[in-house]
């Protein structure tokens, strides 16, 4: 009866991981369908629209002349441009932003230092709170670390002329830093993935497409029919993007414009970054998945696609459950049929999608997956602290934006640090609990499941070994 019990369990976490699986296999297909479907680009309209550019901040010393230096080098008639530093920093970031901004200001820019007297609702209330005082029609938005080129609003703004039900356009996301270490090289090919394949396949497809945050522009008038921003999750800005995909408004893709970014140095930096994002699309997945689910102006494969991919980030809560089973199983001696080899199909979906994006993307493509086994192994760690972060979302407890901090790459021995994350020690537990099952499916012979151990030893211990070595004492402290 117990083996009975283990053996259906192992199957329902197995196939509950092939779903995931799955869609990647399912957006390679829709991938090659659309792969040369192109938007073409609209005339400059004759009476361009009035742009506000929204740099949210916070703490970020080492970015901020980087970034105003970037906004007000935007190609834009001034006179229609207005730029809003949102800074709610606690630091002295404040004080170089509030000179920087005056020195623009001196020179005729139209450049605001926007100041809150705390920091309720974190970026979504930031973001509100000075869409009050802004005076664009469209509402481009840069985080910190973003380098947008001077010609990114002659790129996206006349496609809002041309199409007056556009509600809102994302570019694709650059690197600063992509070749500075293993980790940020790994980093950079999922957010490849993310960009060059599956946002494309989103829009051309109509997969409910979404917005990423960053390095994107707004139509007002869509933000304020759908609500405005809302700080209920710590990702509002998948939150504001799906209101907005229920109520009609269309969403463009541009990959041909490339907003590089700098990517977390720090596996601490790159923990918390995934969590908030984990925990964010589950939230907005228990938020929106019934409206999803009956909304029958969007198909059932737009439906579907938007649903499990706001669930992804539980297959990291899968994986620890899978790993927790498999080692008693390996104990046990207890084996499975040969048709179970076919969930191995599944296990290929996503991988391809990482190739897929190298090989669109860059000449020199096969360079660049050198950083891969670095991406799987790290996929693999980041188990603990995003299950942490699905747990919390589902039992809907407190929350705090943690931010991610930026400048490593102006300054990497002057970075700011996060506080210790206690998560290490599950790390350690699990990886040693791995290496247990190891000895154990040496011992039996059990090939398949000494893959998985492994894998799991070297990637929880990786992460494990990464995140102690940010604890040591050689950066700034994070506020």
């Amino acid at each position: 009866m117990i083996e009975t019990g283990l053996r259906l369990l192992y199957i329902a976490l197995l196939s509950g991981l092939s779903i995931y699986g799955l869609l990647g296999l399912v957006t390679f297909v829709y991938y090659w369908r659309h792969r040369d479907d192109d938007l073409p680009a609209p005339a400059p309209a004759a009476d361009p629209p009035a742009v506000t550019v929204q740099l949210p901040i916070y703490n970020e010393r080492l970015v901020v002349p980087r970034l105003l230096r970037a906004a007000a080098a935007l190609d834009y008639p001034p006179d229609r441009l207005q730029i809003q530093v949102i800074d709610d920093s606690d630091d002295d970031t404040a004080d170089l932003a509030a000179d920087l901004v005056a020195a623009y200001r001196r020179d005729g820019l139209d450049m605001v230092h926007v100041r809150r007297a705390n920091r309720h609702g974190f970026k979504a209330g930031a973001l509100a709170e000075a869409l009050r005082a802004s005076t664009g029609e469209l509402v481009a938005i840069f985080d910190a670390d973003f380098q947008p080129a001077p010609d990114f609003l002659r790129q996206t703004v006349p496609h809002f002329a041309a199409d007056a039900g556009l509600g809102v356009i994302q570019t694709r996301w650059g690197h600063l830093n992509a070749d500075a270490s293993m980790l940020t090289g790994a980093q950079a090919i999922g957010i490849d993935k993310q960009f060059a394949v599956e946002q494309l396949v989103r829009d051309r497809a109509a997969l409910f497409p979404k917005f990423n945050g960053t390095a994107g522009v707004w139509r007002r008038a869509c933000i304020e029919d759908v609500g405005g921003w809302q700080a209920d999750t710590v990702c509002e800005d998948l939150c504001l993007s799906t209101r907005a995909a229920l109520r009609g408004w269309r969403f463009r893709f541009l990959r041909d414009v490339v907003a590089p970014a700098e990517l977390p140095a720090s596996i601490s930096a790159f923990k918390n970054q995934q969590a908030r994002w984990a925990r964010g699309s589950l939230q907005c997945l228990l938020k929106f998945g019934r409206l999803i689910l009956t909304d029958r102006s969007q198909r059932w494969q737009a439906r579907g696609y938007a649903l499990i991919s706001m669930a992804a980030y539980a297959n990291h809560l899968l994986l620890l459950l899978l790993l927790a089973l498999v080692v008693p199983l390996v104990a046990l001696d207890l084996r499975f049929s040969a048709g179970f080899s076919l969930y191995a199909i599944a296990g290929v979906g996503q991988p391809a999608l990482f190739l897929l994006s190298q090989r669109t993307l860059y000449p020199d493509w096969r360079r660049r997956l050198r950083y891969l086994p670095t991406l799987l192994l790290v996929a693999v760690g980041l188990a603990p602290s995003n299950s942490r972060a699905v747990i919390g979302a589902l039992s809907g407890g407190r929350f705090t934006f943690v931010r991610t901090p930026k400048g490593d790459a102006l300054d990497p021995g002057r970075r700011y640090r996060l506080p210790f994350d206690w998560i290490v020690a599950v790390e350690i537990l699990f990886a040693l609990y791995a290496g247990i099952g190891v000895a154990f499916a040496a011992h039996h012979g059990n090939a398949g499941a000494l893959f998985f151990l492994l894998t799991c030893v070297l990637g929880l211990g990786y992460v494990a070994v990464l995140s102690l070595r940010d604890a040591l004492p050689q950066s700034i402290k994070e506020n």
